[in-house]
């Protein structure tokens, strides 16, 4: 399966340093054991369209051999270290999770 997850930071934390240190944390997050593989990234600076959404700052796609394997992420120690040093950096979360066919 795949997780997907894009950040919305804060203005405050769009600045050079903040920017160095969540990307690190999202390094992290790719070390997680049963993490089978991933990116992380910005959004691409494609052709502009109406039907594509460039407003959030983070993305984060991770493939999972199954949904326990994700399921054993989400309650990860280092996954919740992410979360509590982060929480309050970004203005919005969203989550998007496929199971590929």
């Amino acid at each position: 399966m795949e997780h997907h997850v894009y950040f919305w930071l804060k203005p405050e934390h769009k600045n050079d340093t903040d920017r160095a240190t969540f990307e690190a944390g999202l390094d992290a997050l790719f070390k997680i054991p049963g993490v089978a593989g991933g990116i992380w990234g910005q959004p691409a600076p494609v052709m502009e369209r109406p039907v594509i959404d460039q407003s959030w700052d983070y993305a984060t796609s991770m493939q999972f051999e199954s949904i326990a394997a994700q399921d054993a992420y989400q309650v990860h120690p280092e996954h919740d270290k992410f979360i509590a040093a982060f929480k309050d950096w970004w203005e919005t979360v969203q989550v998007r999770d496929l199971l590929p066919k």
